[in-house]
């Protein structure tokens, strides 16, 4: 089991990693490296199936191609005010932030609760909840996915 300090350590240092990801342009143009150090080789990722990029991801490939396409949604994540709470290797983060659509140029303001399992100092487990999935893809003006599993 970790410390706490430990799984928040990893969980800041994940959370700046992807706002860089993000901000730099995604793939072909940033490094996933800087995320995928704090990834467990069998992460997963349960995104909501409604969602452009909705679905379950799984493994380092899966996490490079589901922020692949949460590239090509957003242009930027801004963490206005995160709130984490520990219990052993299970965390609960509330992220609420500014969401910048890349091909809309539009902003959301709003908060996704994020349930982590950390094994060995690594992200294991990834389950955001949205506040309004449907606000989400209108900033994006995108259809309704019916999910993917990648």
């Amino acid at each position: 089991m970790s410390a706490p300090g430990d799984v928040r350590t990893v969980l800041d240092e994940f959370f700046a990693a992807e706002a860089d990801y993000i901000s730099a342009g995604g793939p072909g143009v940033a490094d996933f490296g800087g995320m995928a150090a704090h990834l467990h080789p069998e992460v997963v990722m349960h995104q909501a199936p409604t969602l452009p990029y909705g679905g379950v991801w799984r493994g380092h490939d899966g996490m490079e191609r589901f922020m692949a396409a949460m590239s090509r949604a957003w242009r930027s994540l801004e963490f206005l005010e995160r709130r984490q709470w520990t219990d052993g290797d299970t965390a609960i983060v509330s992220n609420h932030g500014r969401l910048t659509a890349r091909d809309t140029g539009r902003s959301i303001e709003t908060t996704v609760l994020q349930v982590f399992t950390v094994r060995d100092l690594l992200i294991a487990e990834i389950r955001p909840f949205y506040w309004d999935t449907a606000a989400i893809g209108a900033t994006l003006r995108t259809a309704v996915s019916t999910g993917v599993t990648a």
